[in-house]
């Protein structure tokens, strides 16, 4: 069976750099927008892969300087 690593909304905001605070995560929950999350008690988990596949749902995807044409 595999075991999942989950993270706490605080380990979450170190993950970004604290570029998304602990209450923009809150914010997101009472949304239900952002990274899913498991809620067990008064205890709120991030799971490692669904940040993960958060990430690469939000990946920007910039084209290569050789493709780009000048006007």
């Amino acid at each position: 069976m595999s075991e999942s690593k989950f993270l706490t909304p605080e380990e979450v905001s170190e993950r970004y750099r604290g570029s998304v605070s602990v209450g923009t995560l809150r914010n997101w929950r009472a949304m239900k927008v952002g990274p899913s999350f498991v809620k067990i008690g008064k205890a709120v988990l991030y799971p490692i892969d669904e940040l993960e596949a958060w990430d690469e749902r939000n990946k920007v995807q910039c084209g290569n300087a050789t493709q780009r044409t000048s006007g």
